[in-house]
């Protein structure tokens, strides 16, 4: 949610950052509704004193035995309640208008954001690893899940649909080792704190996160009205709505694994095999909150934390800064790790960091007090995959696969899979 006196006091920046991302000027239409709302609220002001007056009158009319003088002020001060009430009525829907137009604005990119209007723009800023060297074609992960006999979509698909799939024996025990690899890591080694959270929340965490009101087809919800996570960063975020927190509880730092829920509207087409794009999936998901100070720093943290799952597992990997134009909707930067996938011959995405700045904040209205000053600021919150376990499977089954169909599991996970170093073909 953007700040409309921010908008007032820079119309011409505000409509700068919207061009970036491709859209038409909208500051002159928020600052008219403002002003008719700021109108109202005068307009309301005055009544509300000159009733308060008139009342006044009516006792000292009283006082003084003029009867009829009182009966006329009173009539005056009748008609002023009813002007006042529809006063009331008048500045709900002009608020109401207001905060629905700044709901659907997306976030300002900051400046270092390259520009740009779709994935062609984003720039890579580093590499790490190599590719696997193999002496055979590589398979797709779902020819590999499926040669091992251990991946199942047609079984998947009777019980509830295209994107879906269900995985059995060593497979589901090398997902499930994914997770827990990942979150014993961002919590034993980078310092996040691991959560248990709602997988269902109601309208006001979903508005948020900014999933509503713009993408509400992009959810999938329940016969009682609540919403199925899109990703734990809504119950995660939401942890601090409403609240008011000291500065020396900042950063806070929030993990939790959970499935997650999207109805993929805008993904026909795309990636219809496989397990890169599900209607249900599991995710790390990392969350920050800190000072606006501190917040810029915490994105290139939280990046490397996501990065240190990809290099514990030995992936490939390249990260890529998100032009403004393939930024994500509340997002003022955000970076994208792009995993390599033999089988594919192709980077795809495992995880987006992002920092949202204080959009999220207003919306929750989550606050801080700093510890020198007065008053109380909006926190900024960031999030970020730490990883995607679907496509972290994905990743280890086409870059550990071998030529027999068997598929080597990475050292950093044969741990949590009772020291088994390979899954062989059933």
């Amino acid at each position: 949610m953007h700040d409309i006196k921010a908008i007032r006091d820079n119309p011409a920046a505000f409509d700068a950052g919207l061009a970036r991302r491709g859209l038409a000027a909208q500051a002159a239409q928020l600052i008219a509704i403002d002003e008719d709302k700021r109108a109202c609220q005068s307009r309301l002001q005055d009544a509300q004193n000159k009733r308060n007056a008139l009342s006044k009158d009516v006792g000292a009319a009283m006082k003084a035995g003029d009867k009829d003088k009182a009966e006329t002020i009173k009539a005056e001060v009748a008609a002023l309640k009813d002007a006042i009430t529809a006063g009331e009525d008048e500045e709900r829907k002009l608020s109401q208008k207001l905060n629905d137009e700044l709901s659907r604005i997306p976030n300002i990119p900051l400046d270092e954001v390259p520009d740009g209007t779709d994935e062609h723009g984003n720039v890579e800023v580093r590499r790490w690893g190599e590719p696997p060297r193999m002496n055979f074609e590589p398979r797709q992960h779902f020819d590999v899940g499926e040669t091992l006999r251990l991946m199942d979509f047609e079984a998947a698909a009777k019980i509830a649909g295209a994107r879906f799939v269900v995985t059995k024996g060593a497979l589901a025990r090398l997902e499930r080792a994914i997770s827990q690899y990942m979150l014993d890591h961002q919590t034993g080694t980078n310092g996040y704190t691991e959560h248990t959270v709602p997988f269902m929340v109601n309208d006001g965490a979903v508005f948020g996160t900014n999933q509503l009101p713009k993408f509400a087809e992009d959810l999938f919800r329940t016969t009682d009205g609540r919403w199925l996570i899109p990703t734990a960063e809504v119950s995660l975020t939401n942890l601090v709505r409403e609240r008011i927190l000291e500065e020396s509880q900042l950063p806070m730092r929030l993990t939790a694994c959970t499935p997650c829920f999207r109805a993929e509207a805008g993904a026909a087409g795309r990636d219809t095999r496989g397990m890169i794009r599900q209607h249900q999936f599991t995710k790390v998901e990392l969350v920050s909150i800190t000072t606006p100070e501190q917040s810029r720093e915490e994105l290139e943290r939280m990046t490397a934390c996501a990065e240190s799952i990809l290099q514990g597992l030995g992936l490939h990997y390249r990260v890529m800064r998100l032009c403004a134009g393939d930024m994500g909707f509340g997002a003022r930067m955000t970076y994208d790790l792009e995993v390599w996938l033999p089988g594919q011959k192709a980077f795809r995405e495992i995880s987006s960091c992002s920092v949202c700045g204080d959009f999220q904040a207003r919306r929750m209205d989550a606050r801080y007090r700093p510890a020198e000053g007065k008053g109380t600021r909006f926190v900024h919150t960031l999030n970020g995959s730490g990883l995607a376990v679907g496509r972290t499977l994905v990743a280890v089954l086409e870059n550990y696969q071998n030529a027999d169909g068997s598929v080597t599991i990475p050292e950093a996970l044969r741990g949590y899979m009772g020291g088994m170093t390979r899954i062989e073909v059933q």
